[in-house]
């Protein structure tokens, strides 16, 4: 991780356990806030200042657990559907691009935590075609860390 961070690469929290936090009392939900937020902050010298709630879902609770731990919630516009076990490097593009908007946010995953072995190797796999698309239709591709700001120019 802490490579990645050196390289440029924006790393964001994800939360520690991968459950809906609406199940989660206030101190869970902070706990669990916190213990992910300290960790990367860690391996990477910097804490995250950015949080996608599992499963898109924003409590009460995670309102004041991310104002305590400085962070600000960020959730997506489109997204691929890249976890289900009939996903396909075809289907995770065509489902993005369907709503694909300049200024928003597109949710992938990279990993294999709540998905069947192998599927973000679908994802990944969707990316130049992805890119291709944004290209194209003229949505330009940018950090999250800008979500929200102005577009960059060029």
């Amino acid at each position: 991780m802490s490579e990645m961070s050196q390289a440029g690469h924006e790393i964001a929290a994800h939360g520690w356990a991968h459950r809906p936090l609406l199940t989660r009392g206030p101190r869970s939900t902070h706990d669990d806030l916190a213990r992910a937020r300290d960790l990367i902050g860690d391996l990477t010298g910097a804490a995250p200042q950015l949080f996608r709630p599992p499963y898109g879902v924003m409590t009460g609770a995670t309102h004041l657990a991310c104002g305590r731990l400085g962070l600000t919630p960020v959730l997506w516009t489109a997204w691929a559907r890249d976890w289900r076990a009939r996903a396909t490097s075809d289907s995770v593009h065509d489902t993005v691009a369907r709503d694909l908007r300049g200024g928003g946010t597109v949710l992938l995953h990279d990993s294999d935590c709540t998905s069947a072995t192998g599927l973000w190797r679908n994802t990944l796999g969707s990316l130049p075609r992805l890119l291709d698309t944004c290209e194209q239709r003229g949505p330009s591709v940018w950090p999250l860390r800008d979500h929200g700001g102005p577009q960059p120019s060029g």
